[in-house]
């Protein structure tokens, strides 16, 4: 009896076993396991695999021709990723991995058509006017690319490339004041990474060179309603900080900035999420807090290091809304109109 007992539990392992070998979700997860790890050669044998057993499956070529790419192996990529760009069910991700590949290539006119018509069926897909908008700085075509990433802002607001490449633009442009709105969603966005620390120190120096020379709108969109209702309490409040731009001085002309936005009735005609964020900052204690850790150690680090050790308990609950909350802009707050 224990032998037939062991034997019926030989027969149900093995039939698991094999269950789980013609499972093609299983192998999937077996195969992505394989590309966290770095092994690409064993993911490709599974999702070979996985592939023969459910050979329509969109999720399992997009992985099988984005594991050839991580191979490096582009012939293989392309031979699976090109019959998916003419699918009627590709998604956003299949335009990505497929325009990724004949960038590899090198087939650039391949790649513009792919995000063209990855864009032209999802014109609401901040993450390939953001990546058409990269190859076409490659390109040297700077305006069509910015025009891309403005795009892309206007209809996925919360998409944060498109904000850090666009802000980047500007801040070498004359065009100051959107490098300093758009660097500062995008650190809002994406607030701990490298490209974070990038942003904070433009936005120092944006400020300096808002206040640097004679002609204070030189080079600004003043046609622009926002802009130069924005750029008018800029520069009414300039005399904060003529001793120089440091978190400090910047705090009380931001201050200043806000506190005139809602009394004078301009959140009505222009809402704003950045600025309803830096009036609920005020409101609850915390925008002294705020502009510290968003230009401090860029400043000084000593200082920022000195600032945050005085006033302990302010920065850590800052420190904790800040990593609690989502920073989320609502559709249609677009007022960029130069593009």
């Amino acid at each position: 009896m224990k032998q037939q007992l062991l034997f019926l539990l030989f027969v149900l392992a093995s039939f698991c076993s094999m269950a789980q070998e013609n499972d093609p979700r299983k192998l999937q997860e077996t195969a992505r396991t394989f590309m966290r790890q770095g092994d690409y050669s064993n993911a490709v044998i599974v999702l070979t695999r996985a592939n023969q057993i459910s050979p329509d499956n969109l999720e399992i070529l997009k992985d099988l021709a984005f594991c050839h790419y991580l191979k490096k192996d582009y012939a293989s990529a392309i031979q699976v990723a090109k019959p998916l760009a003419e699918r009627k069910d590709i998604d956003v991700q299949g335009y990505q991995i497929t325009a990724l590949i004949y960038k590899a290539m090198e087939d650039r006119k391949e790649c513009e058509r792919l995000y063209r018509a990855g864009i032209k069926k999802f014109p609401a897909s901040g993450v390939l006017y953001n990546e058409y908008g990269e190859m076409l700085w490659t390109k040297k075509e700077f305006t069509e690319a910015v025009k891309n990433w403005e795009k892309g802002i206007e209809m996925d607001p919360n998409y944060a490339g498109n904000y850090y490449n666009a802000a980047k633009y500007y801040y070498f442009s004359a065009d100051k004041f959107w490098g300093l709105i758009y660097g500062e969603i995008f650190v809002n966005m994406e607030s701990y990474s490298d490209r974070t620390i990038e942003i904070k120190k433009m936005l120092l120096d944006g400020y300096k060179k808002l206040y640097t020379g004679d002609d204070f709108y030189k080079g600004q969109d003043t046609k622009n309603s926002f802009v130069s209702t924005c750029l008018d309490l800029y520069k009414k409040h300039g005399g904060l900080v003529t001793n120089g731009i440091t978190p400090e001085s910047i705090t009380k002309l931001r201050t200043r900035f806000i506190l005139d936005w809602y009394a004078n009735g301009n959140n009505t005609r222009f809402a704003f999420r950045l600025f309803d964020h830096h009036q609920q900052l005020l409101k609850m204690g915390y925008f002294e807090a705020y502009n510290q850790w968003l230009l401090g150690a860029s400043a000084s680090l000593p200082s920022y290091q000195m600032w945050t050790n005085t006033h302990e308990e302010e920065n850590k609950e800052f420190l904790r809304l800040q990593q609690n909350r989502l920073f989320k802009v609502p559709q249609g707050q677009y007022y960029q109109t130069r593009m």
